[in-house]
């Protein structure tokens, strides 16, 4: 799906903070291990946060450890993240997209399926500020 939106060299994916929260506390065990776990994540030093459960051979343990292999690249330092004022939950980006689905089922609408993904990319250019307004007859509200 994500190479569908842009090339590899164009995009930046970052692995949500709460979800990555949410599974390294599905984990259990040593309140003070998970504590400096999460801190470790929240850094980006993922090795760190692997090494915590170096040994364990709980399944949830091994399960989140390969996880976290498996995305570390998708992992940076969200503290960097935060302190900028970025995103680093997925939540407005679901909260989005159940918005356009509720505007999709507006009764009386018709939407002709081929349209959709030019919609979505105007919105999306519209989002980020790429829509030249001084291009169209209307203005673009702020």
């Amino acid at each position: 799906m994500f190479s569908q939106i842009a090339p590899a060299e164009q995009r930046f994916e970052i692995l949500d903070w709460y979800h990555l929260v949410e599974h390294l506390h599905d984990v259990g065990g040593s309140i003070r291990r998970l504590e400096n776990a999460e801190q470790f994540l929240w850094d980006g030093d993922v090795e760190s946060a692997i090494a915590l459960f170096e040994g364990c051979k709980f399944k949830r343990a091994v399960n989140f450890v390969g996880y976290l292999r498996k995305h570390c690249l998708r992992i940076p330092e969200y503290s960097y993240f935060h302190l900028l004022g970025l995103t680093i939950g997925s939540g407005s980006v679901e909260s989005s997209i159940k918005q356009i689905g509720r505007r999709i089922k507006i009764s009386g609408a018709q939407w002709n399926q081929k349209n959709v993904p030019q919609v979505l990319k105007h919105r999306c250019a519209y989002l980020n500020g790429l829509l030249d307004s001084s291009k169209y007859n209307y203005s673009v509200p702020n």
